[in-house]
């Protein structure tokens, strides 16, 4: 028996060969690679036109992908400071976001726009907007009738029992019409199928059998297009029927659409779907497609909104809102709730940040503190290093009005972080970069200001001559020395999450000397990288990081209740935030002097 050994996999343990030949196995030989988190995808907060209300926040890759979604810019005079979720995404995407998390927020007495119903008809069929809002009365759902199936009736069998050319697509519950009888149409409703003998629920009046090859009297299955339109977002929907065992049931198909809830009621009475629909909405019988509206839709008013809307509920999974929301998020590492300034919101989002430890906070503070003491009131209800404040607010233009806006910065310097990350690394400081889509400030601070507030954690933007308006500082609101950086704390999420999500396989495994190597030398390696990047200080990887496992980090005890600690420490980077050139006057007389004696 020969036995060839590949690396790559892990070998079978105690392989059983019980007959001579050539057996082949694959095992490890190395480390397990490490892959980094990515640390650029932000989350918002907010209340939005339309959209999701609740359950697992929904992606946005782009500003005409959020507008989709969930529409445009909402009315100064109707949201007042609660509508800036759509101006904060757009900037977020401008200064070099990718990937965003929206959770919506709606006013308590935001209501659900409905179908407009016939008289008594409700139940049959019902329709309603997705969510709430008064963007769900511009909903049109337009109607028609279609046919997936047609054939034609070779042999009437007995009473109701008929054989057919072709009885694929003609399933059980469908609603079918036999056309070209005695100059009227038949509508009947298949009971039974085998083969391509059918039984319906009635037998067909008058001569229903036709076996020429271009036959005269039809039989055709009953179905309908549906298309959803709303403010430029259009759905189809073709071949929908009302058979509840079909997996064309209007209900099954349209459970996916942004736009509308439907709910249908099979009725005992044979009719074509498009005519249960007419005489749910009305419309004219000699036209082909019927149109629902719907109406009653409301936004709510600004007025109902309060603290606990934003700080939301834990409904559990798949019921969450506001920020417990972003519990069922694990790829969300910046997070905002932009112009809400309420310290009982801003302090409920440094908590998750601090409590799941793997995302970092962008908190705005009030438009109208404009004084240093005004800025550091706000300030002072904070100490973490989860989060940063940034002011004063940006100018900006609001397609909306037509007009320059002021809007908070949380946004914008989300996709500032984003744009950071990737093109440098998180380990470099967010700052000193311009902010685009931005013409001017609320407040131009001056540098005696900023001497003020920059040790005390408040990163002001600021305008400066021929280079733009630029982020300024990039401090975290924490009160220990060793996070004081932003940079600094990011980069501990990004090692901490990295090293976490990649050695989940080492969960079960002996707990012992081949463990402890396999694991010191993949965590090294990941961190050798990182060093490379230039996240880590030190001439070698000696002085950037070290990692520690085995018997200093771990008694009998922890072997014995399951537990393997690895210890490492690593050496950040930090940003020159002081640049100091120290300048003197050289007035020696040597020979370069240019003297003569």
């Amino acid at each position: 028996m020969a036995l060839i050994g590949i690396a790559g996999r892990e070998p079978k343990v105690m392989a059983e060969y019980l007959s001579p030949g050539v057996y082949v196995e694959e095992f490890d030989n190395g480390p397990t690679p490490m892959q980094g988190v990515g640390t650029s995808t932000a989350g918002f907060i907010g209340l939005a036109e339309r959209g999701p209300v609740g359950g697992a926040p929904v992606l946005v890759t782009s500003p005409s992908d959020f507008t989709r979604k969930f529409g445009g810019y909402l009315q100064a005079n109707e949201f007042g400071k609660y509508r800036f979720l759509a101006y904060a995404v757009q900037n977020f995407f401008a200064n070099g976001g990718s990937r965003a998390f929206i959770a919506r927020i709606t006013p308590p007495d935001a209501e659900i726009a409905k179908g407009i119903y016939k008289k008594g008809k409700e139940g049959i069929i019902d329709i309603e907007a997705k969510n709430p809002g008064a963007w769900g009365d511009n909903v049109v759902v337009t109607f028609s009738p279609s046919s997936d199936s047609r054939t034609q009736i070779l042999e009437a069998i007995e009473k109701g029992v008929y054989r057919l050319k072709n009885a694929m697509g003609f399933d059980v519950g469908d609603t079918v019409v036999l056309e070209g009888t005695s100059g009227h149409v038949q509508y009947n409703r298949v009971k039974a199928a085998r083969g391509n003998t059918i039984t319906f629920v009635k037998a067909f009046e008058g001569t229903v059998v036709d076996t020429n090859l271009a036959p005269k009297i039809v039989l055709k299955t009953c179905e309908m297009d549906v298309t959803v339109e709303c403010d430029g977002v259009t759905e189809n929907y073709d071949g929908v029927s009302f058979n509840v065992s079909s997996p064309s049931f209007i209900e099954k198909r349209m459970l996916k659409s942004d736009l509308v809830n439907i709910k249908a009621t099979p009725t005992k009475e044979v009719l074509a779907p498009i005519e249960i629909v007419r005489s749910v909405f009305g419309g004219e019988k000699d036209v082909d497609e019927v149109k629902a509206m719907l109406k009653g839709g409301l936004n709510g008013s600004a007025a109902s909104v309060t603290d606990a809307d934003f700080i939301g509920k834990d409904g559990g999974p798949g019921a969450r809102t506001g920020i417990q929301a972003f519990l069922d998020n694990t790829d969300v590492s910046i997070m905002a709730i932009p112009g809400i300034v309420s310290p009982n919101v801003q302090l409920s989002l440094v908590s998750h940040c601090e409590s799941v430890a793997s995302r970092f906070a962008i908190l705005d503070i009030p438009m109208e503190s404009k004084s240093v003491s005004d800025v550091l009131k706000h300030r002072e209800a904070f100490d973490s290093d989860y989060c940063a404040l940034y002011h004063p607010w940006i100018k900006v233009f609001d397609p909306l009005d037509k007009k320059d806006v002021f809007i908070p910065p949380s946004g914008s310097v989300a996709g500032v972080f984003a744009r950071s990350d990737n093109s440098r690394g998180v380990h470099k400081a967010p700052a000193n970069e311009v902010i685009a889509n931005c013409t001017g400030l609320y407040v131009n601070y001056s540098v005696g200001e900023q001497d003020l507030l920059n040790p005390k954690g408040v990163n002001l933007i600021r305008k400066f001559p021929g280079a733009g308006i630029r982020i300024w500082g990039a401090r975290t609101a924490s009160s220990k020395p060793l996070w004081k950086y932003v940079n600094v704390r990011r980069l501990f999420i990004y090692l901490e999450e990295s090293i976490k999500n990649n050695t989940s396989w080492i969960v079960f495994e002996p707990n012992e000397a081949g463990l402890w190597s396999r694991v010191k030398r993949t965590v090294e390696l990941f961190l050798e990288g990182v060093w490379r990047s230039g996240a880590l200080v030190g001439g070698s990887v000696s002085d950037a990081f070290f990692v520690d496992i085995g018997p200093n980090t771990m008694t009998k005890d922890d072997i014995d209740q399951g537990r393997l600690i690895c210890v490492i420490g690593v050496a950040p980077v930090k940003p020159a935030e002081f640049v100091i050139f120290r300048i003197t006057q050289n007035t020696g007389t040597g020979s370069g002097s240019g003297e003569e004696e």
